[in-house]
């Protein structure tokens, strides 16, 4: 049976119902949640609305996984403001960041099949990466803790140059010193993920794109998630909006090539994939459970203070004392968010076609997490 949908004044496609293995990735089916899952969904929709009227977000979509069966489904607004293409489920939108767990569960692959050392220095993969003052590891490296610098202007943010392949793209910052000495601070560094990219196709002996589908996101079953080549025909891609400030109208993102950072920032997805995805880490599965132990631990400075960031994870706990698993993304008229919380057995993801503030989005999920009466 197919999905029934319904539009909305503000053009939300609603569905429910058992989902057709042709419309979604994900191989579950919706069935018409209970009572208390309702009022979730009621209540978290109103604050998404709320909060996209209020930043002027054009289209977002978001996914509720609890025990393993989507809850909560349901795409808003317009991928397409221009075309007045509603948003839906199948939206694929920019997911930024996530696409840095993408990259450590190839990682975790590749050492799982003894490819790979955490500890080794990174040139024993790359050795054409100049050696710096200070040697660093791949673990370090994957916990943002080698000093391997960020965007360094918005130039390299907006970056419209072209790179053939990962090698290519290490050229923007291989000769630029370390920020600080490796593991004495943590600074995010989405150049340090380009790096990594470099480690995991030397390892896995095939160019990264391809070995994260082979080994990632096919076995997984994410069918709506690619690496965005700016020149390619995908179907269902969102266009993408920005805002000056919050009394301006809403305009065309400036066009970027992400081939500079495929493992940083550079995929598309949808709620439904990226839900997916992080059900599939969960649980026993594409990894094993030590394996995903090590990517959701949080690394520690030389001091020994938490950085709150594993390998490819932040790691946290919400104000309730949660354990909560998180990736965020912010990209060039796009953010992503997914949430875990391994032990109430929820995903969240939440994606968005703009770059502006987002909706109160621990407000929304905090309704999924109340105990029922």
């Amino acid at each position: 049976m197919m999905r029934s949908c319904f539009a909305t004044a503000f053009a939300v496609t609603v569905c429910a119902g058992p989902l057709s293995s042709q419309a979604s990735p994900v191989p579950y089916a919706i069935a018409q949640p209970p009572l208390q899952e309702r009022a979730a969904i009621d209540s978290a929709r109103a604050i998404l609305l709320d909060g996209m009227r209020r930043s002027g977000i054009p289209g977002a979509a978001v996914t509720v996984v609890r025990d393993g069966r989507v809850v909560w489904s349901e795409g808003f607004g317009l991928a397409d403001a221009e075309n007045r293409v509603p948003a839906t489920t199948l939206t694929r939108f920019r997911i930024g960041s996530v696409s840095k767990p993408l990259a450590t569960a190839a990682l975790g692959i590749l050492i799982e099949e003894g490819r790979l050392d955490l500890d080794a220095p990174v040139q024993r993969y790359v050795p054409s990466f100049p050696a710096k003052r200070y040697p660093f590891t791949v673990r370090q490296l994957a916990g943002h803790l080698a000093g391997i610098r960020h965007y360094g202007n918005d130039e390299e943010f907006l970056s419209m140059k072209h790179y053939g392949s990962v090698s290519d793209a290490l050229s923007i910052f291989r000769n630029d010193s370390l920020q600080f000495r490796p593991g004495e601070q943590f600074g995010y560094s989405t150049f340090g993920y380009v790096l990594l990219s470099a480690v995991i196709e030397s390892a896995a002996g095939e160019p990264f794109v391809s070995f994260v589908r082979r080994r990632v996101i096919d076995p997984i079953g994410m069918r709506h998630t690619v690496a965005e080549y700016p020149d390619s025909i995908i179907p269902y891609r969102a266009r993408f909006y920005s805002r000056k400030d919050s009394l301006s109208a809403i305009h065309n993102a400036p066009f970027v090539d992400n081939s500079n950072k495929w493992a940083g920032g550079g995929y598309l997805s949808t709620t439904e994939d990226l839900a997916l995805f992080g059900q599939s880490m969960s649980t026993a599965g594409l990894l094993k459970r030590g394996t995903m132990d090590v990517l959701w631990t949080s690394m520690r400075t030389a001091d020994g203070k938490p950085t709150n960031y594993g390998v490819g994870w932040s790691v946290n706990t919400d104000s309730s004392g949660r354990r909560m698993i998180s990736h965020s993304g912010g990209s060039v008229g796009g953010t992503a968010l997914l949430f875990i919380f391994p032990e109430e057995r929820l995903v969240f993801a939440f994606l968005f076609n703009s770059d502006q503030r987002q909706p109160q989005l621990r407000r929304a999920m905090s309704f999924f997490l109340r105990k029922p009466a």
